[in-house]
C-alpha cells in the first residue's frame, strides 16, 4: 500500500499523525511532498518517520492513493503536475470548495473522492464526510473509507452536502474552542483555573450525547431546574441569542464554502 500526500500543511499532518497512531497502515506506506518548503517537509518526515520526495514520477510510482491537501490557490498547479502520472490511482481531495468536476477537468476521468475531515484527525476523533464520483471501484471506495475510519468516524454523503459538512464539522472544532475561550475568560475573571473543569465537562457532555437515548433538548432540560443556576445561565444565552448566532455561524461557513467553490471555478474559467 502506498498513500501519497500532496501538501504538508496542518490537515496533512493531522491525518498522517492520526493514521500512524491508529496503526492501520505501515509508516512505510505513507509519503508526503509539498511545493517547495523543504524545512517543513523535513520536519514531517523526521517527526513521523515517513517518506518524502520532490520527484513526482518516483512519488506517484505504484501509488494506490493520492491525497490532495494543498492550499486552494495551489490546487490547479498541483493537479496539472500530477496529471501525467495518473494511472488509475484513487485521488482524494480534502480541500474545501474544490469540486470533483473541477478535478476531472484537469486530470480527466479517474476515481476521485472528496473528503472533509477536521483537525481532530490527529487524535483519531475526526468527523469526516466522504463523497465519490462515478469512476470509483468498490475496492477503492472501501480503501478511502478505511483511511478516514482510522482517524475517526466516516459518513458517506452526496457531494452537494459537503459544503454543509464543511461548515458544521470541518470548522466545528474551532467553534468549540471559541466557547472554551469564553468559559476560560469568565473563570479567569473569578480567579480560577477553569481548564480541568471545562475539559471534563465537555468530555462528559459529549459522552452523554453519544450514549443517551435522549435528545440534546431533553438532556438540557433535565439539568435546568426552575429557579436554579442553570436556568439563570441559559436565560443569558437566550437573551443574547446565542443559539441563533451559532445557527448563523454554521450557515455562513456553509455558504462561504459554496462561495469559495464558485470563485475558484470562475477564476479558472469553468
Amino acid at each position: 500500500m502506498k498513500i501519497v500526500f500532496i501538501g504538508a500543511g496542518s490537515m496533512a499532518e493531522a491525518m498522517i499523525k492520526g493514521i500512524k497512531n491508529a496503526k492501520a497502515f505501515r509508516q512505510d506506506d505513507l509519503w508526503v511532498t509539498n511545493k517547495n518548503d523543504k524545512e517543513r517537509l523535513l520536519l514531517l518526515t523526521e517527526t513521523y518517520e515517513i517518506n518524502s520526495s520532490y520527484d513526482t514520477r518516483n512519488l506517484l510510482k505504484d501509488a494506490d492513493v493520492i491525497i490532495l491537501a494543498v492550499k486552494p490557490k495551489d490546487a490547479s498547479d498541483a493537479l496539472q503536475t500530477i496529471q501525467p502520472y495518473m494511472n488509475g490511482q484513487l485521488l482524494i481531495s480534502v480541500l474545501a470548495g474544490l469540486s470533483i468536476g473541477f478535478i476531472e477537468r484537469i486530470i480527466g476521468q479517474a476515481p476521485i473522492a472528496r473528503a472533509m475531515p477536521n483537525t481532530s484527525a490527529m487524535i483519531g476523533q475526526s468527523a469526516t464526510g466522504l463523497a465519490f464520483n462515478d469512476h470509483i471501484f468498490d475496492l477503492q471506495r472501501s480503501l478511502a473509507t478505511s483511511i478516514f475510519s482510522a482517524i475517526g468516524s466516516v459518513t458517506h454523503v452526496e457531494e452537494s452536502h459537503l459544503d454543509l459538512v464543511t461548515g458544521l464539522s470541518g470548522s466545528g472544532p474551532a467553534y468549540i474552542y471559541y466557547i472554551v475561550e469564553a468559559m476560560e475568560k469568565a473563570a479567569a475573571e473569578l480567579g480560577e483555573d477553569a481548564m480541568p473543569f471545562i475539559i471534563q465537562t465537555l468530555k462528559g457532555a459529549a459522552h452523554m450525547l453519544e450514549t443517551s437515548d435522549r435528545t440534546p433538548e431533553e438532556l438540557r432540560k433535565a439539568i435546568t431546574s426552575e429557579g436554579g443556576t442553570t436556568e439563570a445561565g441559559i436565560a443569558q444565552l437566550e437573551y443574547h441569542h446565542v443559539k441563533d448566532a451559532f445557527a448563523e455561524c454554521i450557515k455562513e461557513a456553509t455558504d462561504h464554502s459554496e462561495r469559495l467553490r464558485r470563485q475558484f471555478e470562475q477564476a479558472h474559467n469553468i
